[in-house]
């Protein structure tokens, strides 16, 4: 049993969104003594997970009474994205939080990932296979340019749908995520040439992206961030520092 302070677990709390202190700290039920003047205080108790599926009355309350989409799309002017779109698509995501998807993260708990090599790792059990649904019906896509393999729908649609996939299994949902902030980083600011050999394959989940925002001494603190890109007068920079991949 580990001993730590109740200013260390205190600390240890604000900062468990860090996945790396999540998953030493929190991931595995592990009784953690806090100690005040020597005396043993609460043990700290891990729950279950208890995902039911996405709350779909109370979203098409929200979608078509509260915040009126339908109207909203129409003063937009897009007449790709009715009603009909839009049930279409939360409905089909609720079938892969329900079916692919839910579940995942009690059973990525239990398994973990596996390093085979310096190369090749494996995700637990239905990850690649929830992963391939997503992509086989063309999700990465869904907000992005249709002239990139993308459907051209509106950001707000996808915002909706990354709500469900991310309550059903948000480790999973770090897949698709990051590799949408890939897909907007290029978009940005990538010549044609970048957008033509990247994005075809980013959205259609050939490819996936990931974030380099950490550095080996800071974890989740970024204000230790050092890592520099000096500008040079003929448009070039020098960059100096070291990033880790998240």
């Amino acid at each position: 049993m580990p001993l730590i302070s109740r200013s260390e677990f205190a600390h240890l709390e604000r900062r468990a969104c860090s996945v790396q202190l999540w998953h030493m700290f929190f991931a595995r039920p592990r009784p953690i003594l806090c100690l005040h003047n020597h005396l043993p205080v609460n043990t700290l108790r891990i729950g279950r997970r208890s995902y039911k599926g996405p709350p779909l009355r109370d979203q098409s309350f929200l979608l078509w009474e509260v915040h009126r989409f339908e109207d909203h799309y129409k003063r937009l002017q897009s007449t790709k994205c009715d009603r009909e779109t839009v049930q279409m698509v939360v409905d089909a995501t609720a079938a892969l939080c329900e079916g692919e998807l839910k579940g995942l993260s009690s059973r990525a708990d239990k398994e973990g990932c596996v390093r085979h090599d310096a190369h090749t790792l494996s995700t637990p059990a239905g990850f690649k296979q929830a992963y391939d649904a997503y992509s086989d019906a063309g999700w990465q896509g869904l907000a992005f340019p249709e002239e990139f393999g993308g459907q051209g729908l509106p950001l707000s649609l996808a915002l909706i749908q990354a709500e469900m996939t991310a309550t059903a299994c948000w480790t999973w949902n770090m897949f698709v995520g990051l590799s949408k902030g890939c897909i907007n980083t290029v978009l940005s600011h990538g010549c044609e040439d970048l957008k033509r050999a990247w994005l075809p394959r980013l959205m259609s989940g050939e490819f996936t992206g990931t974030m380099c925002l950490t550095e080996p001494q800071c974890g989740s603190d970024l204000g230790q961030v050092t890592t520099r890109a000096e500008p040079h007068a003929d448009g070039s920079y020098r960059i100096s520092g070291t990033k880790i991949f998240i």
